[in-house]
């Protein structure tokens, strides 16, 4: 069993703790919190782009902390799991580490890569893991998709491309805020910079067009250079949609023996599954793989279940991993620097 203490409790904060109920080796033991009223269970003025609202929670038997410190001199915490706005995983994490926990930090790593470095380097030295929460790979058609590719049952994946936007990110004033968040071409869209690595290996240059307002990128369209020059990866990200459709991400993936599709999007306030996953055939043909019941909290609970897993092992998962998680970043900094000189940069 592995015991959780969360810390942060604003909308991933909820999220992980819903989906750490559902993990059999987990429980969470302890929140931290700035927020007396969160602390209290009150929880009604949480929302995000997704999943459910925040309600009223009964935290029974849970030690509430104000004080991340005392939280990391709590015995019963295995893992610390850092939900906190972007700005502040470099110093929590660290301090983490050194007092001996192991980390789960959501995405992304951090903002520059010297503090990625920084954490990397920590990790290292204490012999604990640094696990990044780059949850998309856990999510059922993402992860059907990655299974496909790398398993070569469709051929060759010979192109691809993403979509991951958002209406303006005004549900909490850390992701607001792109000096404390990085803005939507760091907080958005290293999902996909993290499963195109995955999916593909490490692009060698990349080429972005985007919108840059208030000093901050909120859209770019990028292409993916890779040393392969048969192999066609973009992808469109941003916070321009308008607030009636506040999240949507999908892929399209072109094998040489099938099309591998997926759009889903929040539409109107509802769920929306606009393409559901389908694997078109060259005779015509479509699968539609049953997946479960597309719960947006499942691939948490998938992510959570591998974090507790690595926790008891002494080690991180590939999924997780804070190299990776690094590379993830670097590859969203050179897309905002080409956005911002409109030339391709290389990716060292």
């Amino acid at each position: 069993m592995t015991r959780i203490g969360i810390v942060g409790i604003g909308f991933m904060g909820m999220i992980h703790y819903l989906a750490a109920r559902r993990v059999d080796q987990a429980r969470v033991v302890a929140l931290c919190s700035r927020d007396p009223k969160k602390l209290a269970g009150d929880w009604t003025s949480i929302q995000g782009n997704f999943g459910p609202r925040g309600t009223q929670m009964d935290l029974a038997g849970i030690s509430l902390y104000d004080d991340f410190a005392a939280m990391l001199r709590d015995p019963e915490v295995d893992l610390i799991d850092l939900c906190v706005p972007n700005d502040q995983h470099a110093r929590m994490a660290i301090q983490a580490l050194e007092a001996g926990k192991p980390v789960l930090v959501e995405k992304p790593i951090a903002l520059t890569v010297n503090e990625a470095d920084a954490m990397v380097d920590a990790s290292r030295k204490a012999g604990r893991p640094l696990m990044v929460g780059q949850v998309l790979p856990f999510v059922p058609e993402f992860a059907y998709a990655l299974e496909a590719v790398r398993s070569g049952e469709h051929g060759i994946l010979r192109a691809a491309h993403f979509t991951r936007v958002i209406s303006k990110p005004d549900w909490s004033s850390g992701i607001g805020d792109p000096s404390r968040s990085g803005g939507p071409a760091i907080d958005l869209h290293i999902h996909d910079t993290h499963f195109i690595s995955l999916l593909c290996g490490v692009p060698r240059a990349v080429q972005s067009r985007g919108v840059v307002q208030d000093g901050a990128v909120m859209h770019l369209t990028t292409q993916y250079v890779f040393e392969r020059t048969d192999l066609a990866v973009s992808c469109v990200s941003g916070a321009l949609s308008q607030a009636g459709r506040p999240f949507a991400h999908g892929f399209e993936l072109y094998l040489d023996h099938a099309t591998i599709a997926f759009e889903f999007a929040n539409l109107g306030g509802q769920g929306h599954v606009a393409m559901p996953l389908s694997v078109i055939r060259p005779d015509g043909s479509v699968d539609q793989p049953t997946l479960g019941a597309g719960d947006p909290v499942d691939g948490f609970v998938q992510e959570l279940a591998v974090a507790c897993r690595a926790v008891a092992e002494g080690k991180a998962a590939t999924q997780l991993d804070g190299d990776l998680a690094r590379l993830a970043l670097k590859l969203c900094l050179a897309e905002i620097e080409s956005v911002r000189t409109g030339r391709p940069i290389e990716i060292h």
